[in-house]
């Protein structure tokens, strides 16, 4: 009964803590997407100013290994529990600041200047939070990983739908105008309140058993990835990089390509929301298929559709259908790459440095979401329009499809012990014949 408790309070308190995380870190993207190129960089022209504001949305993405570095580093040898607290208050901290910040036009250059610098805080804090968010629910659990494991990528398109619904709401009170003027702070100061309720649930969760059981712990996790998973941290880095790319087409991209086109705002916030939220069902379904079939039936399924589906969604928006265009591609084709996701980089490395190596793989491939609605942004402007995004992304769904072939399947790889990532031994073993990603 003691397990049963401690992995519900475990995949509970990863489910609310990735939704705190991404309420805030995503919040940021819609806000670059509709108001901080007036905000922030109001003395430039419009179009080049929505790239300066991708720019910053960016740089979060480029902080994230670096968060998952740190984080992991000490997560593999104090604990999965203390970074994730440490974390969860950066994040919080960071983006209650965002709110105060001044503007261009009150601060001039400082007030970008502070608004990356609280980015780069950001960012290193989601890439500290997602890698012991998916171990203190995928090292609590001891049947149907990828469903447990996946509550907390589940949090991501939650914390998106949170954002959006407080930013409506915000808009509704206040109006579009005041919305750009101030309204744009209240979603960033409500954070703190956030802070205080995923603190509250988060202290109640236990270490896990695996990381306490482990025989090992390697002074340097990051050189025992490099020298011992190699092979492992590259596959993984190949398999989810479409999926994020897709991501931040979808989540953040797709905004201010409709908004240009003419669609209302708040309809694409509000098809953004329902997508989003739908997707919550998408990610635990799919990732539950995966304990049954396997992640790389999966995962390879979503990826070759996904590189079909790039070529209708930019259509679709240019005839007004950005509800379906939202639904059919996050909320269905999206989860079947990125659900199954928690599990698979989990079940890599071997428990001495898998905080290190989950959290680096997951956020080197995640630099694709931050460079994504910067890339296409200049690709638009070079080009005129959008005909070649489509062949982006499916060039990284190609990607996806090779790395995951090549990876062996780890849906039935134990996590107990220190070598069991590689050797697929111990109380759920790797299926005669399957060898690990490093063997």
């Amino acid at each position: 009964m003691a397990t049963t408790t401690q992995l519900r309070r475990a995949v509970a308190s990863s489910y609310l803590g990735s939704v705190i995380e991404y309420y805030d870190f995503l919040l940021y993207g819609t806000a670059a997407a509709l108001v901080f190129n007036k905000v922030f960089f109001s003395s430039l022209d419009p179009l080049v100013g929505t790239i300066a504001s991708f720019g910053t949305f960016a740089t979060g993405y480029l902080a994230r290994p670096l968060g998952g570095v740190l984080f992991g580093h000490y997560g593999d040898r104090l604990g999965r529990k203390k970074m994730l607290i440490l974390s969860m208050t950066v994040m919080g901290v960071a983006s209650f600041l965002i709110g105060v910040l001044p503007t261009y036009a009150q601060a001039g250059w400082l007030a970008p200047a502070l608004l990356v610098l609280l980015r780069v805080l950001q960012g290193v804090a989601v890439g500290g939070e997602w890698g012991g968010a998916v171990l203190m629910s995928a090292e609590h659990a001891t049947t149907r990983r990828g469903l447990w494991a996946s509550f907390t990528n589940a949090g991501a398109p939650s914390g998106m739908v949170l954002s959006n619904l407080v930013l409506t709401a915000t808009t509704v009170v206040v109006g579009n105008d005041a919305l750009v003027q101030w309204g744009w702070r209240v979603p960033f100061l409500l954070s703190v309140v956030l802070l205080g309720v995923g603190l509250f649930v988060r202290l109640k969760v236990d270490e896990t058993p695996v990381f306490r059981s482990a025989r090992t712990r390697p002074p340097a996790p990051l050189v025992d990835v490099l020298r011992h998973h190699p092979r492992s941290l590259l596959l993984a880095i190949g398999v989810g990089l479409a999926a994020f790319v897709v991501q931040s087409t979808l989540t953040t991209y797709l905004l201010s390509y409709g908004v240009q086109q003419g669609i209302e705002r708040q309809s694409i916030v509000t098809a953004l929301t329902v997508s989003s939220a739908l997707a919550v069902a998408g990610i635990l379904g799919w990732s539950a298929l995966s304990d049954r079939v396997g992640r790389r039936p999966v995962v390879l399924a979503g990826a070759v559709l996904m590189a079909a589906y790039a070529f209708v969604l930019f259509p679709l928006v240019d005839n007004g259908f950005i509800l379906v265009a939202l639904v059919l591609g996050q909320s269905v084709l999206h989860p079947m790459m990125y659900g199954p996701l928690a599990a698979l980089y989990s079940e890599l490395f071997s428990t001495g440095s898998r905080y290190t190596g989950a959290s680096l793989g997951y956020q080197i491939a995640g630099l694709g979401a931050g460079l994504a609605p910067l890339l296409f942004a200049q690709v638009q402007k070079s080009t005129g329009g959008v005909a070649a995004i489509p062949f982006v992304i499916a060039a990284f769904c190609l990607l996806t499809v090779v790395c995951t072939v090549v990876l062996h399947e780890t849906s039935r790889t134990s996590l107990t012990g220190d070598g069991d990532a590689e050797r697929g031994t111990g109380q759920l073993a790797t299926p005669p014949g399957a060898h690990g990603a490093d063997a």
